[in-house]
């Protein structure tokens, strides 16, 4: 297993951790320290080309998991990113600044609930004030809390996961798209819970199938502006986001072991696929969702 250089070729059935893993509860939204393994957010491996240079960028959930890897390869291909995080995730958030000043960049930190319409207007406002204006957009943060039987899932519940996973989202593209200049590219994240739902996630399942049909509409009202707008639909991929209530912790030692390559992605396998959406290699796609699943495929 190498993790030093994802460059190098490699079995990738073998690249990563394998399970079984220990179980590891934490409370939500949970923390990048408290994980065994810890993640891979390509710290020590992601290497940039100049693909984003002087680009601006605002990231929701940077402070870990795929937010995290996106930082770090967005501020080494030569873009300044804004993260936006809870201020619980604070100590994962500084090491993300770190690392994103070490790569030469300009790091804004920026904590608050996406759930709230104001706060996320302001991330928009506050991005444009410190960076000098917005290119990129990039929702990753969401909710996912495991229950299994609809008689216990509550109201709030499916309401909190519906206002962080889609209408934020929405209040977001709503209020960055008025500053964005032709060639910007938003990137919502999706996931295979779209196209094939897990009956535990009966709330999560129809947020990202909400932000499938989404990107697929924007990017079709938008492109008329020279805006692009595509997706990433990620399959299990080891984050905070899982221990934390996103599955049950029996599944926790078992998780990845059900799609073909037999293991959980790893952050820093999706963050290339944004670096290629937010770029203008990818200049003639948009309103597309790619799949990183490992082996589940997108129908």
């Amino acid at each position: 297993m190498s993790t030093e250089n994802q460059y190098a070729m490699q079995d990738p059935t073998k690249q990563y951790p394998q399970p079984e893993f220990d179980k590891q509860p934490q409370s939500a939204p949970g923390l990048t320290a408290d994980m065994n393994p810890r993640p891979d957010h390509g710290e020590t491996s992601y290497k940039g080309f100049g693909r984003l240079a002087g680009r601006r960028a605002l990231i929701t959930g940077a402070d870990s998991g795929i937010g995290r890897a996106v930082a770090i390869a967005f501020a080494r291909e030569g873009a300044d990113v804004v993260l936006n995080y809870l201020q619980s995730e604070e100590r994962d958030a500084r090491e993300v600044v770190s690392l994103v000043e070490q790569a030469g960049r300009k790091a804004v930190a920026l904590p608050g609930d996406i759930g709230d319409e104001s706060l996320c207007k302001s991330l928009v406002s506050q991005t444009i004030e410190q960076l000098g204006g917005i290119d990129i957009l990039v929702n990753v943060a969401g909710k996912q809390t495991a229950v299994e039987d609809i008689a216990d899932l509550s109201t709030e519940q499916f309401e909190a996961t519906l206002r962080t996973n889609v209408l934020a989202m929405f209040w977001l593209c709503k209020a960055a798209l008025p500053h964005m200049p032709p060639g910007a590219t938003i990137i919502n994240t999706t996931s295979i819970q779209s196209y094939q739902p897990s009956p535990s996630l009966l709330d999560y399942a129809p947020s990202k199938a909400a932000i499938t049909a989404f990107t697929h509409a924007l990017a079709k009202q938008v492109i008329g502006k020279g805006i692009r707008v595509n997706a990433v639909a990620p399959g299990p991929v080891w984050t905070p986001l899982q221990p934390s209530g996103g599955q049950p912790q029996e599944k926790i030692v078992t998780f990845g072991s059900e799609v073909p390559m037999k293991r959980p992605g790893q952050p820093a396998e999706l963050a290339p696929v944004y670096v290629l959406l937010a770029s203008q290699e990818s200049s003639f796609t948009t309103g597309e969702v790619y799949g990183v699943t490992g082996g589940n495929h997108l129908p």
